[in-house]
């Protein structure tokens, strides 16, 4: 079981990868690049991002076991993230603003929705598919409140930032349009809904080239050799997932690694980009082992 989790864990990650190539490639050909991927990232925050959420809340059946389920769902991922953004209270106080940012960002929110369904689906079936993504509900409030927030910082006033968006901002705005469309058991019409999922479908090729553009433009030799990213890695892969194991049975979730949006958001609001990609790749290439580590100890 151990082996098959460590290969479903591998799969998405080297699959992953592959995209990301092909926007590394795409930047130093000229064909795409890191100019035309920050439009991109526009378009995965406005359109794209929305687009799944809504999606999400549309596919799943009303009842009241589904009901339960999601409430307890959202109640676990909301914890999660209480306890995430604890955890990373005390670290890089003295790191410069621009970088302690992205390393809490990377920290706090993990990959729940690529790298966390599959191996839900492998472990669990279509509830383990259900369960975890009810806790999307939670990563997106926090990612587009919290997230923000914490990105915005004193860029706040170059990117137009105000208190505002902390609730009206395309992540919020989402769950607020999908919320009635599931308790009311609502099924858009397909003229609809086949627009929306091909928007959805984008999210993970889109956000993984224009991550390939970003890391192009990194110092890949000295990418493995700063400290902060392996911190941000223990906090990620290792510490949170530690204490989720104790307390709830979300680890799959728990145990995955920083959000792909950490460069999406780190881009948007002005910060590092490239230090984004680079902790977030490393963390990725590490949950190869971590996630399947931690799943195989949940089942004792």
């Amino acid at each position: 079981m151990f082996l098959s989790d460590v290969a479903t864990a591998a799969k998405q990650v080297f699959i992953l990868y592959i995209l990301v190539l092909l926007g590394f490639i795409c930047d130093r050909t000229k064909i795409y690049t890191e100019k035309a991927a920050r439009l991109t990232n526009d378009l995965l925050f406005y359109i794209v991002t929305p687009a799944i959420i809504i999606q999400s809340f549309s596919s799943v059946e009303m009842s009241g076991e589904n009901v339960r389920g999601m409430l307890m769902s959202f109640l676990g991922g909301t914890i999660l993230h209480v306890v995430a953004i604890v955890i990373c209270i005390p670290f890089w106080r003295r790191t410069d603003k621009n970088l302690s940012c992205i390393y809490k960002y990377a920290a706090i929110y993990g990959n729940v929705g690529y790298m966390a369904l599959p191996l839900a689906e492998a472990e669990l079936g279509a509830e383990g598919v259900f369960f975890c993504s009810g806790v999307l509900i939670p990563f997106n409030i926090f990612a587009f409140t919290h997230g923000i927030y914490l990105m915005s910082g004193e860029s706040a006033k170059k990117t137009g930032f105000n208190p505002k968006w902390l609730i009206l901002n395309p992540g919020v705005v989402s769950v607020l349009l999908g919320l009635p469309l599931f308790f009311f058991n609502i099924r858009l019409p397909s003229l609809i809904s086949v627009p929306v999922n091909y928007v959805a479908g984008l999210n993970t090729p889109l956000a993984m080239i224009m991550f390939g553009t970003y890391l192009s433009k990194t110092n890949l030799k000295t990418m493995f050799l700063k400290k902060d990213t392996y911190l941000v890695a223990f906090l990620k892969l290792i510490a949170l997932p530690a204490v989720i194991l104790a307390v709830l049975k979300l680890i799959i979730s728990a145990s995955a690694p920083s959000a792909n949006n950490t460069v999406m958001f780190a881009a948007k609001y002005g910060k590092d980009s490239a230090a984004a990609s680079q902790v977030v790749a490393v963390a990725s290439l590490l949950s190869i082992i971590t996630m399947p580590l931690f799943i195989a100890l949940s089942q004792i």
